[in-house]
């Protein structure tokens, strides 16, 4: 049979859907939390020598990650207590979970946390104490420090998510604003010791971002949290309780929160166990698999959403135009985690948010879909992990700059049926964001028959 001299794939946009949502599968599957707790347990030598282990914790991947150690430990845990996000659950038998408050704490992730702070308390140099920390700790371990009040943190925290601000500033503030975070719960577990586990949800994988910190040095200070209340012009808005702690902190009436080198670290050790690194290598891999060229660009994109958004534009257009920096098929792929300053009264996340913009940017090119994900399920306060759009979606629905404007990107893809909805993961390594840009025939096509030019390949 005869054959062209030069043919390539053609995927069709739908098959080109598809595919996307597979390839943000399997860097879900790659960030599973009970796989990686076992693993990591199972390698870490003489637990038997503890009389005593306390497991403790937060974050939306708590549930999963105390089931890993509750298969590792089993029985031999004393008493254990982690703060999840409300609907992420698992069968646990000696871990209870405490159901709370993401991204505004609420009552019941201070009850969590107050609760956590006297299991810790009780340890003693005979126990061994196991921190589970991941995405959204910050939120779901709110113990605000005297004479705060929830309310008056969760007012701060909402000034802080609608100013744009980073998850180092937001926690630099938070940690200042707590008495468990940055370091303080390791403080409070002296002499015992500390396994903390990680799966990191910020860029850097930073020990003293992630969750904001709860067992790790602290780098910021009262001064840093100050700074970033005042670069946001959200000092003045602040409550008055809030002011003045920081301002006590700054005259140094209030003991900082400890420090590299202290003492409350000589027990105390990390393991950042998942990241969004790993879960993007393994995206690349299943890109692979279906027949793309896969190009990991960075796991540490942040910045406004919209920029970052206009910049995948631009890459995917030259790709689809010029062929560089990758030949089609072609899966481009970032991580990382960007931040939306809000202008309207929508309703959205960066995810849809990021979508969105690139829409615009891409309307009318041929062959191309953008995808963007968080890895937890959720994407601002939405039942939505993200969104999925191609060079026709902007002629689908014209008033997408409207939507924009008013950061109501849920429902412009609500209207069009191309939310991400994925429920709970149980996992959350950041946001995982793909550019499928398909190949185009170049020369004659054959008489009888195309083949693929670039066949599947196993991974």
């Amino acid at each position: 049979m005869r054959r062209a001299a030069f043919t390539s794939v053609r995927m069709s946009v739908p098959a080109m859907r598809r595919h996307a949502l597979a390839i943000f599968r399997a860097a879900i599957a790659a960030a599973d939390p009970t796989a990686a707790v076992v693993q990591y347990l199972r390698r870490r030598p003489r637990l038997e020598r503890f009389r005593r282990i306390y497991v403790v914790g937060a974050g939306k991947a708590g549930a999963s990650m105390a089931a890993g150690v509750e298969q590792v430990l089993g029985g031999r845990i004393t008493a254990g207590l982690v703060n999840v996000k409300y609907g992420h659950r698992a069968r646990l038998r000696h871990v209870e979970l405490c159901e709370c408050g993401h991204p505004l704490p609420d009552r019941q992730g201070a009850e969590g946390a107050a609760r956590i702070a006297d299991i810790v308390r009780r340890a003693d140099e005979d126990s061994l104490v196991i921190c589970l920390i991941s995405g959204g700790a910050s939120a779901l371990l709110p113990l605000p420090a005297a004479p705060i009040t929830l309310e008056e943190k969760q007012a701060v925290t909402g000034l802080l998510l609608a100013s744009g601000a980073d998850i180092h500033e937001m926690n630099a503030v938070r940690k200042h604003l707590s008495s468990i975070k940055g370091g303080q719960l390791a403080r409070l577990a002296v002499p015992a010791t500390v396994e903390t586990l990680l799966l990191s949800d910020v860029i850097g994988d930073d020990l003293d971002v992630i969750g904001s910190g709860p067992t790790a040095p602290d780098a910021s200070t009262f001064a840093t949290a100050v700074a970033v209340m005042k670069k946001y012009d959200i000092l003045s808005r602040a409550p008055a309780s809030v002011r003045a702690r920081l301002e006590q902190g700054l005259r140094g009436e209030i003991e900082e929160t400890p420090k590299a080198g202290g003492r409350v670290f000589r027990r105390v050790r990390h393991a950042v166990i998942g990241s969004n690194r790993l879960a993007l290598d393994a995206a690349a891999r299943h890109a692979r698999s279906l027949g793309y060229r896969p190009l990991i660009l960075s796991s540490e994109i942040q910045g406004e959403t919209r920029d970052i958004a206009r910049m995948h534009a631009a890459v995917a257009r030259e790709i689809a135009e010029r062929r560089r920096p990758v030949t089609p098929p072609a899966c481009v792929i970032t991580g990382g985690e960007t931040t939306v300053t809000l202008q309207g009264d929508g309703l959205g996340g960066r995810n849809q948010e990021f979508v969105l913009a690139a829409a615009i940017d891409l309307a009318g090119l041929r062959n191309v879909v953008v995808f963007s994900a968080g890895t937890d399920g959720t994407d601002g306060p939405t039942d939505a992990a993200g969104a999925v759009a191609d060079g026709g979606t902007f002629g689908r629905n014209p008033e997408a700059r409207e939507y924009l404007a008013r950061n109501d990107s849920y429902r412009y893809f609500q209207s069009l049926h191309d939310l991400v909805v994925t429920g709970p993961t149980n996992t959350n390594v950041m946001d995982v964001r793909l550019l499928l840009i398909g190949a185009r025939a170049r020369t004659r096509a054959p008489e009888k028959e195309q083949p693929h030019a670039f066949p599947r390949r196993r991974p």
